[in-house]
């Protein structure tokens, strides 16, 4: 057991272009979830996850509605998923995925940041094949066994599980994902999911240090600093 999960901690992002990114993102994926499952939260998992995420990181409401509100006004934006993989400083591997109206103006900014940071992307497939797609649900007030025998009466199979403080983290199928939590909160039906997402979890994890750990260091940052760059997934111990 233990995947060395780095639990991300719930720090509030205090820079005004850090907030800025974060509700654009939201906003993005609200909207899309809406429009590709519906607009009643109730009626669509999808939604109601990134809702429940959004109000979790202190996204206002009016940005969320406005998002649903898109739809229900027939607007009509067009946003294309992609996924670059690349190589980074060292040994290290990186996965970057995008929500983007404009991939040429995407993969260029991407290509840019691996470039200055000494790294290189590469093909579909060349990283990815060291990840595992994983679903992980964090929460606390239920042990290791109690969780695992919570997934085990729901038929709901868990590819891992282990604790890191008070938390406890379940580990299953990146498609299980809703069937984790309705088990969990079948077995107790106050629960609250501290962790709850869809990551790429990597197989092994390396370290770096000196200028490589700089070089690497710069090539997160710039990536969090494009807009269209949605989520980060690397083998580094951090």
């Amino acid at each position: 057991m233990g995947r060395a999960y780095e639990v991300r901690k719930a720090s509030i992002q205090k820079t005004g272009a850090a907030k800025a990114k974060l509700y654009s993102n939201f906003a993005k994926e609200i909207y899309l979830a809406a429009k590709q499952g519906g607009t009643s939260i109730d009626a669509n998992a999808s939604l109601k996850r990134l809702v429940e995420k959004a109000k979790k990181s202190q996204v206002p409401a009016d940005i969320i509605n406005r998002a649903i509100d898109k739809v229900n006004n027939g607007a009509d934006e067009s946003y294309t998923s992609c996924r670059y993989e690349g190589f980074g400083p060292g040994a290290s591997t990186v996965i970057v995925d995008c929500l983007t109206d404009n991939v040429n103006r995407t993969v260029g900014f991407v290509r840019t940041a691996f470039t200055k940071s000494k790294g290189k992307l590469g093909v579909e497939n060349s990283v990815s094949h060291s990840y595992e797609n994983l679903a992980i649900v964090g929460f606390k007030g239920m042990g290791e066994e109690e969780a695992l025998d919570a997934c085990l009466m729901e038929d709901v199979d868990v590819k891992d599980v282990e604790t890191d403080e008070d938390l406890t983290i379940i580990y299953g199928d990146a498609k299980d994902l809703h069937k984790i939590k309705e088990a969990l909160k079948k077995a107790k039906n106050d629960i609250e999911f501290e962790i709850d997402e869809i990551s790429m979890v990597p197989l092994d994890k390396i370290s770096l240090d000196g200028e490589e750990k700089e070089l690497f260091e710069k090539l997160l940052n710039m990536l969090d600093d494009i807009e269209d760059v949605q989520n980060v997934y690397h083998n580094v111990e951090l």
